[in-house]
């Protein structure tokens, strides 16, 4: 069994994280993919805008119908801030046959040092970086010193190729804000519980 992790704020969930999870999923030969909707991450104290159950409940809504996708909430139950090597460890110990695979941003990767314990992170689960077109190519130097030759090598053919994504949460917040359409940028089922709720007003 091998299960992507796939973690963020998710602050709305976009069809770009959808683009990029289902590609996760055959470009990794992935059985499973974990959403895992962040609390508080140690690199963005501000926190997110929507609370903890609107987030997990439009993934649950984003990913409705799909039996490869399953949202988990652990991060939210344990609250305060997250730390992704405590969650990594948690989920090995409650699967130990099963092969996760951490899947990040080149945006992640370039501030890893900064990370709760890369070294130990980076040695409990293989990365798979996503690499978006248009941006620059992924500097790998940065796990230096971090990991093995071999897991080095490992990382390296895990790279995610994806085409040009134009979309972020922070643009749809603004969108929403400022009274413009988010549609066709996040499922309608998300977008309709987002104007149920008054998300993202001004």
């Amino acid at each position: 069994m091998r299960i992507g992790l796939l973690g963020g704020s998710f602050d709305p969930v976009h069809l770009g994280h959808l683009w990029i999870a289902e590609s996760a999923i055959e470009t990794l030969d992935l059985d499973q993919l974990y959403w895992i909707p962040a609390a508080t991450s140690p690199l963005k104290p501000n926190g997110p805008v929507a609370s903890d159950a609107l987030r997990a409940e439009m993934l649950r809504l984003a990913i409705s119908g799909s039996d490869k996708h399953s949202v988990d909430c652990r991060e939210l139950s344990r609250g305060d801030v997250s730390y992704t090597i405590d969650t990594v460890e948690q989920l090995q110990a409650e699967q130990p046959d099963t092969e996760f695979v951490l899947i990040i941003g080149s945006d992640s990767l370039a501030s890893i040092r900064k990370w709760h314990e890369p070294r130990r992170l980076l040695q409990k689960v293989v990365i798979s970086v996503v690499h978006r077109g248009g941006d620059p190519p992924i500097d790998l130097s940065v796990l230096d010193g971090l990991v093995t030759p071999e897991r080095f090598a490992e990382i390296e053919r895990r790279v995610l190729h994806m085409p040009v994504i134009e979309i972020s949460s922070s643009e749809l917040r603004d969108r929403i804000a400022t009274g413009r359409s988010i549609r066709y940028r996040v499922p309608r089922s998300v977008e309709a519980l987002i104007e149920a709720n008054g998300l993202y007003r001004d």
